[in-house]
């Protein structure tokens, strides 16, 4: 198979490069990645700025763009090549619930199935200092089909793989989107330019959902993995059809 392996962490994570090795061995892996980090870009696009593609080697591609741009772009035709799956991460930090929602790890994903292929987001659960991502990148490799059984062209697979060296040896969950309550403190500094600078701080994040939900299979040790709906759906009890007000 050939796989687009893509990232928000930037072209020299880690985690992209233990998954490209990991996929590797049995496919076709080419990387395309932003060249720096683009944590928390959500689906952002570039737009009203021409992209700049960078070769590295014959397979490792980067671009000035985010996430979604690098697959948008290998499928416009800007690396020599064509993919039949594209597989983001491994992401430094969990992608649970409300996360999914800033993801640029996700919103890799979600593109691939905007373009009409499976997209699998993968997140190494931890926030270090140490990350040991060949786990995660072990359990993607070796479940590789019954993922790709699991998809359909109404999603992207997101996996958060929890730490430890045996991680993808504990067990996998089919999971719903819990739900995550960032407590963040904002410190600001006057400065001599007359602007305002301010600091976003991450304080301590409150996970909240039922037994099902991706945060809590992370937090009994088990591997989540969660169906995310691409295109935006109508609550079932919205009046659609119906005037307003």
């Amino acid at each position: 198979m050939k796989i687009l392996v893509t990232n928000d962490d930037g072209i020299h994570c880690e985690g992209l490069r233990v998954l490209a090795e990991e996929l590797g061995r049995d496919h076709e892996v080419w990387v395309f990645s932003p060249d720096g980090d683009r944590s928390g870009s959500s689906h952002s696009m570039t737009l009203r700025s021409p992209g700049k593609v960078r070769a590295l080697d014959e397979r490792t591609y980067t671009c000035s763009g985010m996430p979604a741009d690098c697959v948008i772009l290998a499928f416009r035709g800007a690396i020599p090549f064509r993919p039949e799956l594209v597989v983001s991460g491994i992401n430094r930090g969990p992608n649970l619930g409300t996360d999914i929602v800033y993801s640029g790890t996700a919103a890799a994903a979600r593109q691939a199935v905007l373009h009409g292929i499976p997209g699998i987001a993968v997140s190494l659960a931890s926030y270090g200092p140490a990350f040991d991502f060949r786990p995660a990148a072990r359990f993607v490799r070796s479940n590789l089909g019954a993922l790709l059984a699991a998809w359909d062209a109404s999603v992207f697979l997101n996996v958060n793989v929890p730490p430890g060296p045996d991680a993808d040896t504990r067990g996998a969950v089919f999971t719903r989107p819990g739900k995550r309550t960032y407590r963040d403190s904002l410190h600001t500094f006057e400065a001599p330019d007359g602007f305002t600078y301010c600091f976003l701080t991450g304080e301590t994040i409150d996970n909240a959902g039922e037994e099902a939900a991706d945060t809590s299979a992370v937090d009994s040790g088990l591997i989540a993995v969660t169906k995310v709906l691409v295109d935006p759906q109508v609550p079932p009890a919205f009046p659609a059809g119906q005037r307003f007000p």
